[in-house]
C-alpha cells in the first residue's frame, strides 16, 4: 500500500487520507506494532477529536477512557498521545508530549 504525503514526524499532510489501513500501513512503515488495545486507544482519540475538535491532553484522555493515565503510559511505552495521534491521522498534539 502507498502512503499518503507525511510530514517530517511522521503526520499526515491532510487529515483526509486517514483510513484505519492507512493507519495500519503507517505504524508498520514505521516498525510499530499496534494490538488491539493500542487500536481502541487510536479509534477513542479520533471519536474525542471528532466530537471536541481538539487533540485531548493526556490527563483528559485518560478520564475519557475511564483509564489510569499509567496504565495508558504502560500500554504505549513512551508518551501515548504522540503515536495515537500520528497512527490515528489526527494533527499533533500540542503541550507536553
Amino acid at each position: 500500500m502507498e502512503l499518503p504525503d507525511r510530514d517530517g514526524d511522521g503526520y499526515l499532510k491532510d487529515m483526509n487520507d486517514w483510513t484505519p489501513e492507512i493507519g495500519r500501513a503507517m505504524a508498520e512503515a514505521d516498525g510499530y506494532e499496534l494490538d488491539d488495545v493500542k487500536w481502541n486507544h487510536i479509534l477513542k482519540a479520533r471519536e474525542f477529536y471528532e466530537e471536541e475538535s481538539v487533540v485531548p491532553p493526556i490527563r483528559k484522555f485518560a478520564k475519557f477512557l475511564g483509564e489510569d493515565q499509567k496504565v495508558i503510559f504502560n500500554v504505549w511505552m513512551t508518551g501515548p498521545m504522540k503515536p495515537i495521534t500520528k497512527y490515528g491521522g489526527l494533527p499533533k498534539p500540542t503541550g507536553c508530549v
